[in-house]
């Protein structure tokens, strides 16, 4: 309920606003200062400004000003004024609540022109490195297999179409985290809900990533209840974290996959053997671009595919996180269940 008020911007504008009323009321009652009630209703001009838009900190000047009019000012609770200083007082606080909300306005332009610049950059250094490695391997296998195919035996024959095959699907599932992080980052992934199987889903990752049965040991406990879904996105994030799970897992070692309920969702644990994330890495592990340490891995991959992942976790009102285990790693996904004709745009 706290985190849905934060992402609404009229619920957050309206929490702020009366909070500086309420804190306005306990200064003026205690402190009699006209000063700092003005104060604070500036301030949360500045933070209405900042966290939703220009627009709702205009209309909220407005309505501060009139609410310091009718609780503030003689005659109280009236709109009438009568004294000099607190008419110009109202008029300064009116002209900075404005000007205020202006320099916020171009503040936040900035900042999101500096993001854009900056996931541009980043993107052309990822499609550098990303994109040409599995595109050298396909060329490089299909041009060996045409050379020499008369030279090869079966066997060789069809390990070079494995392979070309194998950085084919790499390079189809970077190309895929790059439009869906693209699309997160812009507000336009597309949700269409239907009824679906999460454990159905993970088979269906598990077959696209040609696991074998010691590699991914899916387990289910108890009678998992449908959820409603895109069931192409939320194929799109399992497919991105029990890759990444199964990239830094130990050669010989399964990667463990449990599905259960707990209250309203369905959650999904992917554990690995591999090395334990530290507390920093745990924190940055679902940021953009972020590949963490290559010690003991040399494909670390994108940095892009635990992002998206997040991305479109928490586009269904789920939540994923990397929960502190003893050994290992466990990346924890949960999953309302959701109802039905809750299609929507972000």
């Amino acid at each position: 309920m706290v985190i849905h008020w934060f992402n609404n911007r009229y619920l957050l504008s309206i929490l702020v606003f009366f909070s500086a009323l309420f804190v306005s009321l306990v200064l003026d009652h205690w402190l009699g200062s006209t000063i700092a009630v003005l104060l604070v209703l500036q301030l949360s001009i500045v933070v209405i400004a900042l966290q939703c838009h220009s627009q709702i900190a205009y209309v909220a000047a407005i309505i501060e000003a009139l609410s310091f009019n009718f609780f503030f000012t003689t005659p109280r609770y009236s709109l009438q004024m009568f004294h000099w200083d607190d008419i110009i007082n109202l008029l300064v606080f009116v002209v900075v609540a404005f000007t205020t909300s202006q320099l916020a306005a171009r503040y936040r332009r900035s900042q999101s022109a500096l993001e854009q610049v900056q996931l541009r950059h980043q993107i052309l250094l990822s499609v550098s490195h990303d994109l040409r490695t599995p595109l050298a391997g396909v060329i490089g296998n299909l041009t060996t297999f045409k050379e020499y195919q008369q030279q090869l035996k079966e066997a060789e024959k069809n390990e070079l179409l494995d392979s070309a095959i194998k950085e084919s699907h790499r390079l189809h599932q970077y190309i895929e985290n790059l439009l869906q992080a693209t699309k997160l980052q812009h507000g336009v992934v597309r949700i269409q809900k239907q009824p679906e199987s999460v454990v159905h889903i993970l088979k269906t990752v598990v077959e696209r990533l040609s696991c074998s049965a010691q590699q991914v040991d899916i387990q289910v406990n108890g009678v998992i209840r449908p959820i409603f879904v895109s069931r192409t996105l939320i194929e799109q994030a399992l497919l991105n974290v029990l890759d990444n799970a199964l990239r830094y897992s130990p050669h010989h070692t399964a990667v463990t996959v449990t599905v259960y309920q707990a209250k309203q969702n369905v959650v999904v644990d992917i554990y690995n053997q591999g090395q334990k994330l530290t507390s920093d890495e745990a924190a940055k592990v679902f940021e953009l671009f972020y590949s963490g340490s290559t010690n003991n891995n040399a494909d670390s991959g994108s940095g892009l595919g635990l992002s998206v992942a997040k991305g479109l976790i928490c586009a269904h009102q789920g939540s994923i996180e990397s929960v502190d285990v003893e050994q290992g790693c466990l990346i924890r996904i949960s999953l309302p269940f959701g109802e039905q004709g809750e299609d929507r745009e972000l």
